[in-house]
């Protein structure tokens, strides 16, 4: 049923759970495990400008410190699972979507909470976006308090 899965990360403590449960459901499947992060320049734009090279390099160091966290997760289980990383540029949730098109995934798996906000009740943003326009089944993942 599922042979290609997309994570979505964020680098973000509420991910981490969700990593899991992906990588958990990959090993069942036999499936492949797509991580992917989004740098949203849409904070870099308003910036001035001597400011947002500092900034693109401190969104690229956070993006590659969250696929190396999956990639590092993947790591440490007895038998790794099939892993692709990915990095895009744009909005979130457009960019997992497009993403998920692109490589004709299966599904996809996110937080219900990330580094813009935390709610208590009501799904991240960014989740809400790609649940409401994903072609996929998404499956979103509660950090546990």
């Amino acid at each position: 049923m599922f042979e290609t899965v997309v994570v979505a990360t964020d680098g973000s403590e509420s991910v981490s759970r969700a990593v899991e449960c992906t990588l958990d459901l990959a090993r069942r499947f036999d499936a492949t495990v797509h991580a992917l992060y989004v740098v949203d320049e849409s904070h870099v734009d308003p910036l001035p400008e001597q400011l947002r090279d500092d900034v693109r390099n401190a969104l690229d160091e956070q993006s590659s410190e969250a696929i190396d966290a999956i990639v590092e997760m993947n790591e440490t289980l007895e038998n790794p699972i099939e892993l692709e990383t990915a990095v895009r540029v744009g909005r979130p949730a457009k960019q997992i979507v497009g993403y998920v098109r692109d490589i004709d995934a299966d599904g996809v798996a996110m937080g219900t909470r990330g580094r813009s906000g935390e709610h208590s009740f009501l799904l991240g943003s960014v989740a809400e976006r790609v649940v409401r326009s994903c072609p996929v089944p998404v499956l979103t993942v509660r950090q546990l308090e």
